[in-house]
């Protein structure tokens, strides 16, 4: 019998794509996560940090199904910003600003509506399989995590 495991992922990135943090502040905010899941009935497989050289796709996995346009409200399809990757070799951008195929106005990757949160950055803090009460962050843990990074966040839920 086949087993099919997947991973469900709490990313927390800068809401500036550009930005990161100092290696001692993104320590800081990884021991303040780790925490969060350190009760009798939490849990959490891993808590890490990243740096990434390019602005890159910091993604919801499976949560995503739609993409609509913020210039003219039509859908855009997956597949599209699949092509879009693939065609970019990466999930890292030099720019973000694409054509899009509905209206073939130039916006931002970052300022489409994602049914989904996504986005688009240079550093994550990012849980593994966490468990607990509450899956996702609640508002005062976002916020704590951004003054410790020195810097506004946003919070992704993955599924893969």
């Amino acid at each position: 019998m086949l087993s099919i495991v997947s991973d469900s992922y709490i990313r927390l990135i800068p809401t500036n794509p550009d930005w990161q943090p100092t290696h001692e502040a993104a320590a800081a905010a990884v021991a303040y996560v780790a925490s969060l899941f350190s009760g009798p009935d939490d849990a959490v497989e891993e808590v890490e940090y990243e740096f990434y050289d390019r602005v890159t796709l910091i993604d919801a996995g499976e949560n995503t199904s739609q993409i609509t346009c913020s210039r003219c409200g039509r859908d855009i399809g997956l597949d599209w910003l699949g092509d879009l990757v693939r065609g970019n070799g990466s999930l890292s951008f030099d720019h973000l600003d694409v054509t899009v195929p509905c209206c073939n106005a130039v916006v931002p990757l970052n300022i489409l509506h994602y049914d989904w949160p996504i986005g688009f950055a240079r550093f994550e803090v990012s849980a593994m399989n966490p468990t607990r009460a509450q899956y996702e962050l609640e508002t005062e843990e976002v916020a704590r995590v951004a003054d410790l990074l020195g810097h506004a966040v946003a919070q992704i839920l993955a599924h893969y």
